[in-house]
């Protein structure tokens, strides 16, 4: 661990990451709640939604592509550089004295959507590339750690100002941040790798992070339920807002108190993961916490109050991010850097498909007044989910167990 923490890149990353997460984070957790406090606004952010990520599914393989052929530090900055000048755009419309539209909203929540879709496969293969294997539970309980403070301290603020701050005064402080990202990331030393990379057309593109995994089925599997509980959170990003107003009948604050409380939990397994995954292993960690997303998700529909609500969104973020913090430690330990990008992208174009279909489906929930549902549908993916990792990596270790008895006996 003091590895990592002796070297002047790491500082540079975090530092960057939480410039950019507050800033961002903020203004994620402002226009959601804008948006669906306007008439018929939850059916409205539900068809923003089902279509921005059909939007990020259709670009995710080009953005594997191009973060496995071009410099990942080019492309972070390119990401901080288009944040700043978009959001400062809209900081004077607001300065201007004019009003904010419903279409301001939908352009800001989806760029901010695209900037997440393009920084995070970034950060990954760039964090993997230039640091060394041996830092990688330390380097990824750090980030999480890192990203969920800065989450707590965008909720907290959130939850402060939504109501009482003017929009163009977030969006000022969103794309100050930005900036200093950008000046953050141009200061860390880099130089990159030669990557092999195959030419051609989109579908070939489409397929080569699949062509990988097909000669490792266990692990591909493996991987794809490892990213359930990720695909929970992204869909119960739309289905909370819904649900604290709808169901709940919860303020601003509430939900600005969600996130900063999501945070925590978050954090918290950011501390703990790494140490438990060098206990047990990434895989089994894994198994664990997606056991702990699947209680929390399964409970949700058990509680009326708030008090309990947040209980559970600790015991979600807690799972979540636990499981990230080892799948991605368990990624950088077994696909090599020159194909992590496309690797990495098979596996979000499968998830932002899996989005699309549960979106439309809880979109239609929201319009017919039946939200509820929705976690009726959870809980059955994630309780398959488990099932397939638990099983999985119980056929791992077995085989595993079978080559060491070999290679001893000789």
């Amino acid at each position: 661990m003091n590895k990592l923490y002796r070297d002047r890149r790491f500082y540079f990353i975090l530092f960057a990451n939480i410039l950019s997460s507050i800033g961002s984070g903020i203004t994620m957790i402002a226009i959601p709640w804008l948006l669906v406090t306007e008439v018929d606004g939850g059916t409205t952010f539900g068809y923003i939604t089902i279509f921005m990520t059909v939007f990020n599914f259709i670009i995710t393989p080009s953005i594997g592509h191009l973060v496995d052929r071009y410099s990942r530090k080019r492309i972070l900055m390119f990401g901080e550089a288009f944040g700043f000048l978009l959001v400062i755009a809209f900081v004077f419309v607001g300065a201007l004295g004019l009003d904010y539209q419903v279409w301001h909203y939908i352009i800001l929540y989806g760029t901010g959507s695209f900037y997440y879709n393009l920084f995070y496969p970034a950060i990954f293969a760039f964090n993997q590339e230039i640091f060394d294997q041996s830092v990688y539970k330390q380097l990824n309980g750090a980030m999480e750690i890192q990203g969920q403070i800065s989450s707590v301290i965008a909720g907290a603020f959130a939850a402060m100002l939504i109501s009482t701050v003017q929009l163009h005064y977030l969006l000022l402080l969103d794309a100050v941040t930005y900036l200093g990202a950008f000046l953050l990331f141009k200061m860390v030393p880099y130089s990159p790798k030669e990557r092999s990379l195959t030419k051609g057309s989109y579908l070939i593109k489409m397929t080569e992070g699949y062509k990988y995994m097909t000669n490792q089925p266990l692990i591909f599997w493996f991987l794809l339920a490892s990213f359930m509980p990720f695909i929970g959170v992204m869909v119960t990003n739309y289905v909370f807002p819904v649900y604290l107003a709808d169901i709940l009948k919860a303020d601003a604050s509430v939900y600005g108190m969600q996130s900063m409380v999501y945070g925590i939990g978050a954090a918290t397994a950011g501390v703990f993961i790494p140490f438990l995954a060098a206990k047990w292993g990434n895989r089994r960690s894994i198994v664990i916490t997606v056991f702990i997303y699947t209680i929390g998700i399964s409970s949700i529909l058990l509680t009326k109050n708030i008090p309990f609500f947040l209980v559970l969104t600790v015991l979600l973020a807690f799972g979540n991010a636990g499981t990230r913090v080892a799948r991605n430690s368990y990624m950088m330990d077994t696909v090599p850097n020159e194909i992590i990008g496309r690797v990495d992208s098979l596996f979000r174009a499968v998830g932002l498909a899996l989005r699309v279909v549960l979106l439309m489906m809880f979109t239609g929930l929201t319009a017919s007044s039946h939200i509820s549902l929705s976690f009726l549908i959870l809980t059955g993916i994630m309780t398959s989910a488990l099932l397939v990792v638990y099983i999985l990596e119980k056929i791992m270790k077995r085989r595993k167990e079978v080559v060491l008895s070999r290679t001893q006996h000789g």
